[in-house]
C-alpha cells in the first residue's frame, strides 16, 4: 500500500508527501539514495539495517528511523526476520521543529519507541481518507500531527538524559572519525578506546547504546561499503580491494563481504559493474 501526494501551498507548516505500508522480502534494500523531503519509517515487525552519515543502525520492531533531505541513506531488511514497516514522507517549514519535539534529528535519527498498532492504524486511516469528498488534505495533515503527537508522548525528553546523550554522541563521533581515517589499517579496539580517551568496555557499551551496533560491526560495514565503491575500478583486483580496506587475507575479506552484502565480491562486481 503506497500513495504519493501533490504539494499543497495551503499547508506550509507541515504537509504530507507520501505514505505506505510494506511487508519486505528478506534482504530487500533501497539505496544508497537521497530524498528531497523528510521520511520516517516505522518498524511494525521484524528488523533490518539503516545506514546514514557513515553510521550503521540495527533497527527492529517498535523503533523508527528518520531520513532527512539530501542525506545519502541505505536500508536493508534482515535475511531471517525481514521487517514490515509503515512510512510517511513530509515537508514544511515547521518539520524540523516538530521532529525535534518527537525526539528525532539529523544527529539522532533513531526513535527507540513507537507503538506499532497506533502507527499502522494511523497510516490505514490516511489510506481510507481517499474516499472523502472534501477536506482530505486537512484529514491527512491532522493524522500526520497525530503521529508526531504519539512520538513525542511515548518518547518524553529528559534534560539529564539529553546532556548525557550529547556527551555520548561526541564519543561516538570520535569513533566514527577514527574509523573513517584509519579503516585501511589494522585497527584494534584498544587503539580506538585510547584515541577517544575512554575505557574500552565503557566505550563499546556507549557506542552500542547510541547506534544499535557494536564498534566491530560498524567497522566491518564501513569497510564493506568502501569496498563496494572500489568495485567499479577495473584496475583493482579483489585482493587489491581487500588490502585497500584493511584486509591482508582476501579469503577473510570475501567471507566478511558476503556476510555483509549477501553476495561474494566477484558476484557483486559482476552484478553491479558488468563492464
Amino acid at each position: 500500500m503506497i500513495e504519493y501526494l501533490a504539494s499543497n501551498p495551503s499547508f506550509l507548516d507541515l504537509h504530507i508527501m507520501q505514505y505506505g505500508l510494506e511487508q519486505c522480502s528478506p534482504l530487500h534494500d533501497y539505496g544508497p539514495a537521497i530524498r528531497d523531503y523528510y521520511l520516517i519509517h516505522f518498524i511494525l515487525e521484524g528488523k533490518g539495517v539503516f545506514e546514514t552519515g557513515n553510521r550503521t543502525y540495527h533497527v527492529q520492531k517498535g523503533q523508527a528511523f528518520l531520513i532527512i533531505p539530501e542525506a545519502v541513506t541505505y536500508y536493508r531488511a534482515d535475511a531471517a526476520n525481514p521487517w514490515t514497516y509503515g512510512w510517511v514522507g513530509f515537508q514544511g517549514i515547521q518539520a524540523e521543529s516538530y521532529l525535534r519535539q518527537a525526539g528525532l534529528s539529523m544527529e539522532s535519527p533513531i526513535l527507540n519507541r513507537i507503538d506499532p498498532e497506533i502507527v499502522e492504524h494511523c497510516i490505514r486511516q490516511m489510506h481510507d481518507s481517499r474516499v472523502l469528498p472534501n477536506g482530505r488534505d486537512l484529514k491527512l495533515t491532522a493524522l500526520l500531527y497525530s503521529l508526531f503527537s504519539h512520538m513525542a508522548e511515548i518518547n518524553p525528553p529528559q534534560a539529564a538524559e539529553s546532556m548525557k546523550g550529547n556527551r555520548q554522541d561526541k564519543y561516538v563521533n570520535k569513533v566514527v572519525d577514527f574509523i573513517g581515517t584509519n579503516y585501511a589499517n589494522k585497527i584494534s579496539m584498544s587503539q580506538i578506546a585510547s584515541f577517544v580517551g575512554l575505557d574500552r568496555s565503557y566505550l563499546c557499551a556507549v557506542f552500542k547504546s547510541r547506534t544499535g551496533s557494536s564498534i566491530q560491526e560498524y567497522l566491518i560495514a564501513f569497510r564493506m561499503n568502501k569496498a563496494c565503491g572500489l568495485m567499479g575500478n577495473s584496475l583493482l583486483s579483489i585482493g587489491d580491494i581487500a588490502r585497500s580496506v584493511g584486509y591482508e587475507d582476501p579469503l577473510l575479506f570475501s567471507k566478511m563481504f558476503k556476510k555483509e552484502k549477501g553476495l561474494s565480491p566477484r558476484q557483486y562486481r559482476t552484478a553491479y559493474f558488468p563492464g
